[in-house]
C-alpha cells in the first residue's frame, strides 16, 4: 500500500512539480530549505492547493486524476499547523469532538478516549484555550486532528512555534502515535533532529521538485545528497538494548555492524532504540587500538569518499550493513592510504540516544 502524488503548480515566483510513491505506513518527513515546497506539498495532497493535471492515489482510494477531486471537506484527513489554531469559546472537549458529527460511527478507527489518552489530555478537557500551554494546545489540536479517523495525518512543522522545552514535552506523544496507529503521517519540518527522531522515511525537496525519496537511514548518508554534508551530518542507527554493565553505569546497544556502550540509561533490554552517530564524531585507524579511551570501535568497509571542503572530506562507510558517516582531513586520506573497499576501523567518540 502506498501514497502516489503527482502535482505540477505554478505559483508567481515558484513552481511544484513533484511525482512520487511512499509507504502509507510509518512518518514520511518532508524536508528541505526554506522555500523549497514542502507546505506547498502538503496543501495539494489536503486539496487546499488545486493542481489541474494533479494526481493522488491514498492505498486504494483516488482522491484526485482529471476530473476527479475531492475537496477538502471530503478527504478523510487530519492536519495539523504551525499553530494550534483552536476555538478559542470552546473548551479543550469541545474542539477535540469538533469535527466527530461528520463521521459516521461505523467509519470511527480511533476512539475520541484513544485520542485523549494517546495525547495525555484527560486533565485538560475542562479548560478553555487560553488556559494551556503552548504545548498543551499542540497536544490538543494533534488529538482533534486524529480524532476524526483520518487515513492519512498532515502535519505542518508542528513544533516551530514551540520553544525547546515544550519540544521535548511533545515528542514522545508523537513517537506513540506512529507506534499505536495505522494512520501514515506526512511530517513537514525544518528541524534535522525532529525528523531523525521521528520519520522513517523521508521526501527531500528542492526549488520545489523531489531530489529524493527513501528511508531516512539510506537518505542522511547518501553523498550526493545535502543532507550528508551539513555541519552536522550524521548516521541513524538502529539497535537493541543488550544489557547494562551495574559496574561501570553503562548500558549496551547491539546493531549489526557490532555493540556501542552509553552512559546508563533507563531501557528495557530487548528494546528497540534509535542514535544518532555524528559524521564529526567518528574517527578512522587502520588496525584496532588496544590503547584507547573511546570503547566504542568497529570493522567498517570504506563505501565511498568526497571531498567536503580544502581541508576535509566525507567518507561513507559500511559497518555491518549499517552506513555511517566519517569526517577527516584530506591529508588523514592521503596518509592513511583510504579508498573505497578498504577495510579500516571507526571509533565513535559519542552518540546521541534519540528515543
Amino acid at each position: 500500500m502506498t501514497i502516489e502524488a503527482r502535482f505540477q503548480l505554478q505559483k508567481a515566483q515558484f513552481n511544484l512539480d513533484v511525482d512520487l510513491s511512499i509507504p502509507k505506513r510509518g512518518i514520511t518527513a518532508i524536508f528541505g530549505p526554506s522555500g523549497c515546497g514542502k507546505t506547498t506539498l502538503l496543501r495539494a495532497i489536503a486539496g487546499l492547493e488545486h493542481s489541474p493535471r494533479g494526481y493522488l492515489k491514498i492505498g486504494e482510494e483516488i482522491w484526485q486524476d482529471g476530473d476527479i477531486f475531492l475537496p477538502t471537506h471530503q478527504r478523510p484527513l487530519g492536519y495539523v499547523f504551525q499553530e494550534a489554531s483552536l476555538f478559542d469559546h470552546l473548551s479543550v472537549r469541545s474542539n477535540v469532538e469538533y469535527g466527530l458529527k461528520r463521521i459516521p460511527m461505523d467509519e470511527r478507527q480511533v476512539s475520541l478516549d484513544q485520542a485523549i489518552e494517546l495525547l495525555g489530555i484527560s486533565q485538560l478537557m475542562d479548560r478553555r484555550p487560553d488556559q494551556l500551554s503552548g504545548g498543551e494546545k499542540q497536544r490538543v489540536s494533534i488529538a482533534r486532528a486524529i480524532a476524526v479517523s483520518p487515513k492519512i495525518l498532515l502535519m505542518d512543522e508542528p513544533l516551530s512555534a514551540l520553544d525547546y522545552q515544550r519540544k521535548r514535552e511533545i515528542m514522545p506523544y508523537l513517537e506513540s502515535l506512529q507506534q499505536q496507529l495505522e494512520i501514515p503521517i506526512l511530517y513537514v519540518s525544518h528541524s534535522p533532529d525532529e525528523v531523525a527522531r521521528l520519520a522513517q522515511q523521508m521526501v527531500l525537496l528542492d526549488a520545489g521538485k523531489v531530489q529524493a525519496v527513501g528511508p531516512m537511514t539510506e537518505l542522511l548518508t547518501r553523498l550526493d545528497l545535502p543532507l550528508a554534508h551539513y555541519d552536522k551530518a550524521g548516521a541513524l542507527v538502529e539497535a537493541t538494548v543488550a544489557g547494562h554493565d551495574d559496574d561501570f553505569e553503562l548500558t549496551h546497544l547491539d546493531f549489526p555492524g557490532g555493540r556501542f556502550s552509553i552512559g546508563r540509561q533507563q531501557l528495557t533490554v530487548g528494546q528497540s532504540v534509535r542514535i544518532r552517530v555524528t559524521a564529526r564524531d567518528v574517527s578512522l585507524t587502520l588496525e584496532h587500538q588496544q590503547g584507547t579511551s573511546i570503547l566504542n570501535v568497529f570493522p567498517v568497509t570504506i563505501d565511498e569518499i568526497i571531498p567536503g571542503d580544502k581541508t576535509r572530506v566525507t567518507v561513507r562507510l559500511n559497518a555491518g550493513g549499517v552506513p555511517l558517516l566519517s569526517r577527516v582531513t584530506r591529508k588523514s586520506v592521503t596518509a592513511l592510504d583510504l579508498k573505497p573497499g578498504k577495510q579500516i576501523f571507526a571509533q565513535v567518540k559519542t552518540v546521541a540516544l534519540l528515543s
